[in-house]
């Protein structure tokens, strides 16, 4: 209900829910506000008025009627704070579910691209090595010599995730700050040099599920770059595609078998 008068985009992930509540009742209670003090402003024109009160009264009222709304205002706040923004901050920072349940993801931002990378199979990243990138054929670093790295699955600002499974995408960045964030997921997260911050979600409609939903043939869900990271921070979009399990794990079948190829036979 939150999400539809709220105007949000359509929600994609299970625990969206949550944020857009919370969202909603942040609204709610700014409104209360916006109108409660609204009104005491308007009142104290009308009831403070010159004509009224020619003469300055420097005693003021006693009322405590302020006091009572001061107290209001912070339970309010306190609600909003203990009731629900610490428990989703809790849920979606502290508890990630453990990598052996989860499909992993490395992400990692650069002036103006998102490389993505999965494991493969064997579930291990190959190793990587910053003197080994290059900026056209390996972007990444990726030590070809490791037999890790032989099934590693690479993209270029397009992410390929299953719905229903819990995702968790390691974010870095070569270069400057960049964030990470897909509306429909309620998922925004700050890629920071130096650092891989791990962000988890689970998608659970599928792009085509998302097509029918909007009426829109061409619906696509963007990765876009909330924070300004240059001149060609506006053209610093990637895309996520989300596929039921089974054409997840064809087109991931898929991948791994054109990477092996390729690293058997490098020349060709």
């Amino acid at each position: 209900m939150m999400t539809n008068w709220l105007g949000l985009p359509p929600l994609a992930s299970t625990h969206g829910g949550q944020i857009d509540n919370l969202l909603g009742w942040i609204h709610i209670f700014m409104l209360i506000l916006f109108v409660g003090w609204g009104g005491f402003f308007l009142y104290t024109l009308i009831r403070f008025r010159k004509s009224r009160h020619p003469v300055a009264n420097y005693a003021g009222v006693a009322s405590p009627a302020s006091k009572y709304s001061e107290i209001a205002v912070a339970v309010i706040e306190a609600i909003l704070l203990v009731g629900f923004a610490i428990p989703i901050w809790a849920a979606r920072v502290d508890r990630l579910p453990p990598e052996s349940e989860a499909l992993v993801v490395q992400v990692t931002a650069e002036q103006f691209a998102w490389n993505v990378r999965y494991a493969g199979p064997d579930g291990k990243f190959g190793r990587t090595d910053i003197t080994l990138i290059d900026s056209q054929t390996n972007p990444l670093g990726i030590d070809p010599a490791d037999p890790a790295s032989k099934d590693d699955v690479t993209t270029l600002n397009q992410l390929y995730l299953p719905a229903n499974k819990q995702i968790i995408v390691k974010l870095r960045s070569k270069d400057v700050i960049h964030s990470f964030g897909v509306p429909e997921f309620r998922v925004k997260q700050d890629a920071i040099p130096g650092y891989t911050i791990p962000v988890y979600f689970t998608a659970d409609v599928t792009t085509d599920e998302m097509r029918t939903r909007t009426g829109n043939a061409e619906f696509q869900y963007e990765i876009a770059c909330a924070q300004l990271c240059g001149l060609g921070h506006y053209r610093m979009r990637g895309f996520v595609t989300v596929q039921s399990a089974a054409d997840f794990q064809t087109w991931m079948d898929q991948k791994v078998k054109e990477q092996l190829e390729a690293a058997s036979n490098p020349f060709r």
